[in-house]
């Protein structure tokens, strides 16, 4: 389930036509304060009801994907935008959506068994999920590259990019036995490094320490000495507690690449965003929509397990929102109370079974009735 809360929710309700709910649902129900849509779901090719019991098994899995991908695809969003990004199906609100519902037969035709439809819009769904999952890879580590050149530029003397400070003038190039390694050394420490690092190992010049920049936590420093003893020199600077920038070594070719990885891990940071926002909020509207679309197939196929064929029953959008998501436990004992008489004298009648009551299942409700959570 995703992390944000809920924009609202909806209590998707099949009875029978015989039962008239209409005006109930609209006059009584939670004294008639709930927003009621009639939810038009067709007729599909039924088939046997064996198929049927199989189908609704493969739907209750379906059904909890779907939602899990639309929870992913909201928590990117929110992710990437601050929160700021509308909820929009087909170019429409998400409520408008649900609440104004019309199946696609241009998409998924009617002519085809309940099987077929289910595996099409299923697929569908999983591969944008999986292009959703793939892009926000990317841009992770588009985002994780662009933080390590932001500290490289901005970060502290013992981290960051020395392009901009270091000059040729303050390294002995192209000698055969000398070499120049520059040192952070904590501003707390530099009275330490000063009386210590000319005898830290053998040959390392007198005098050769030269300060090249320094911030809040940093003294940086070049030292010389001969090439034989850096790796010595660098060990025990560690052990100093200095920090040798051992990473660097000053190449006009390294340097100028390392001027444009800011800029190029930038430019690739904001274009990656820009591409999974998009493919976010297509995938928000199409997975949405296919979730509908198997929520209807699932409320139809349990309505003719349960009431039979033919299909005769009206379906209901319950609309909570606001102060009135509060509201979904107490109408859905008003919902028992009013229609328990359809699952027969063994369910309406469950507190006089008393040591018996245990082996009724408590979630099982005698109608069907499911609670669809937008966010």
């Amino acid at each position: 389930m995703s992390t944000s809360d809920p924009l609202g929710e909806y209590l998707i309700l099949s009875l029978p036509q015989s039962t008239n709910a209409r005006k109930w649902l609209t006059e009584s129900l939670n004294t008639g304060k709930q927003p009621l849509f009639n939810l038009k779901i067709p007729d599909f090719q039924s088939g046997t009801l064996d198929s049927l019991v199989q189908e609704s098994e493969e739907l209750a899995k379906i059904d909890q994907q779907l939602s899990a991908s639309v929870s992913k695809v909201v928590d990117i969003l929110n992710s990437v935008t601050d929160g700021s990004s509308t909820r929009v199906v087909q170019s429409r609100s998400v409520f408008d959506y649900i609440e104004n519902f019309q199946w696609n037969t241009s998409k998924y035709r009617l002519d085809k068994s309940i099987n077929i439809l289910v595996k099409l819009i299923a697929s569908e769904a999983i591969s944008l999920d999986n292009d959703v999952r793939a892009s926000y890879q990317n841009y992770q580590t588009a985002k994780s590259n662009f933080l390590a050149a932001d500290r490289k530029k901005n970060g502290d003397l013992s981290i960051k990019s020395l392009h901009e400070i270091v000059k040729p003038e303050q390294f002995v190039l192209n000698s055969e036995h000398l070499t120049t390694i520059l040192i952070a050394v904590p501003n707390n420490l530099v009275s330490d490094f000063k009386n210590s690092y000319e005898t830290l190992t053998q040959f390392v010049i007198p005098r050769s320490a030269e300060v090249i920049a320094k911030d809040q936590e940093y003294t940086l420093y070049t030292v010389t000495l001969f090439k034989k003893f850096q790796q010595e020199f660098i060990n025990l600077s560690r052990e100093h507690k200095w920090h040798p920038r051992n990473d660097f070594i000053y190449s006009e070719e390294t340097l100028n690449n390392l001027r444009k990885e800011f800029d190029l891990t930038k430019a690739n940071e904001l274009k990656s965003k820009n591409d999974l926002i998009r493919l976010s909020k297509t995938a928000y509207s199409e997975i949405f929509s296919q979730w509908v679309h198997i929520k209807c197939i699932r409320i139809y196929v349990e309505s003719v397990l349960r009431y039979g064929l033919p299909p005769q029953f009206d379906n209901y959008l319950i609309k909570f929102q606001g102060a009135n998501l509060k509201n979904i436990s107490k109408a859905k004992k008003e919902l028992i109370e009013k229609f328990g008489y359809l699952g027969g004298a063994g369910y309406s009648n469950t507190s006089n079974l008393h040591e018996y009551a245990s082996l009724v299942d408590t979630d099982y409700e005698p109608f069907v009735l499911y609670e669809f959570e937008i966010i």
